[in-house]
């Protein structure tokens, strides 16, 4: 018995000790332009079930509730949190922070399309848009370098201002992306995210258009994630591991006892 004790608590070690990472994680990225939070969610394993209920106690009457012992917990998932975050303004015309639902489409290195919000965005020699990582924004959107100024409007039409043209020039159309299961999603790192078969596959559209959000420019949106909550959060998981971990150690003083006195 006091071995399955010890398995237990070793369970709770070993889930509090993914939640701390996770908190370590949402912590690390408090100033990272787009972060959502992430949030570990645990079940409980198998029970073992000593007798069921309705066994019988007498010749007329039933047990009521059964007799089970848990076995422990287990990470099941680790999700993101796509609420909003605050929007900062930095004057730069080619910052864009989306205003709702939506993600920026990005073609990664691979092949693939990332999906991110951040929209810390700027130029390649081309004049083409691009990520900070030189990674292209899908639509590609190629911008005149002569273009003295650059609008972008709340649903994403870029026009630019040419030298001695009198109406701004129209260059491009930006698109967000949607998911039926943005939860789904998975991470792969550079505020990116990736399609699965869970997430479902992307619903494309103009801001403003069918639940799209709408563009921000000149500013940016921030990490969603709350200080404050996440010490709350990681004392909490702290004194849980320090409560499995004294688990084990009263287990073991029980194991010394019966070893010492029988």
């Amino acid at each position: 018995m006091s071995s399955n004790v010890m398995h237990v608590a070793k369970t709770g070690l070993n889930a509090q000790q993914a939640r701390i990472q996770v908190i370590s994680n949402n912590l690390a990225n408090v100033n990272t332009t787009g972060f959502k939070r992430d949030r570990a969610n645990f079940e409980t394993l198998l029970y073992q079930t000593l007798r069921p209920a309705g066994a019988q106690t007498s010749e007329a009457t039933e047990q009521t509730a059964p007799t089970t012992l848990g076995t422990g917990v287990r990470l099941v998932s680790t999700e993101k949190m796509y609420t909003q975050g605050s929007l900062t303004t930095t004057d730069n015309a080619l910052d864009l922070a989306i205003d709702g639902k939506g993600f920026f489409q990005v073609l990664m290195p691979d092949g693939r399309i990332g999906y991110t919000r951040n929209g810390t965005f700027s130029q390649n020699a081309d004049g083409v848009l691009t990520t900070s990582s030189g990674y292209v924004v899908q639509p590609e959107i190629q911008i005149p370098p002569e273009a003295t100024s650059i609008s972008i409007s709340r649903d994403g039409i870029i026009s630019v201002t040419l030298p001695d043209a009198v109406e701004a020039e129209e260059v491009g159309q930006l698109t967000l992306a949607q998911f039926a299961n943005p939860r789904g999603l998975e991470p792969v790192g550079e505020t990116f995210v990736v399609e699965s078969t869970a997430s479902g596959a992307p619903v494309v559209g103009n801001p403003l258009e069918d639940g799209m959000g709408d563009l921000v420019q000149g500013a940016l949106e921030t990490s969603n994630v709350n200080v404050v909550q996440e010490l709350v959060e990681m004392i909490e998981a702290q004194r849980a591991y320090e409560i499995n971990s004294r688990s084990i150690s009263a287990s073991d003083e029980m194991m010394s006892y019966l070893a010492n006195n029988l």
